[in-house]
């Protein structure tokens, strides 16, 4: 079975614009670093709380990695994102699914 990733984690409405930008950046690095990967930026904006759930999706096409996103990358994806981490409100979380088709 192939692992996704599914990250999130809350944003002040006032850093959404530099997160998506950094975030952006990391993940284009990350693809370039990886064959196969996809990578994914999400919002789900709520405007009464002040934050927005942000989500990072990452995979891995069977064709180049039948495990998907390894260890490994799981690790490389969390050392780049302690970089800019003081742009969340709270910590990340993240979720491994595994792909049942």
């Amino acid at each position: 079975m192939s692992r996704e990733l599914y990250v999130y984690y809350q944003v002040p409405v006032h850093q959404a614009d530099a997160l998506r930008i950094t975030v952006t950046e990391m993940q284009d690095r990350l693809r370039r670093e990886t064959p196969g990967l996809q990578a994914r930026l999400l919002r789900r904006t709520d405007q009464t709380a002040g934050a927005d759930t942000w989500m990072e999706t990452y995979a891995v096409s069977p064709a180049t990695n039948a495990c998907g996103v390894s260890d490994a990358l799981r690790a490389t994806i969390e050392q780049h994102a302690a970089a800019w981490r003081r742009l969340c409100d709270g910590p990340r979380h993240t979720e491994v699914f595994d792909a049942c088709v």
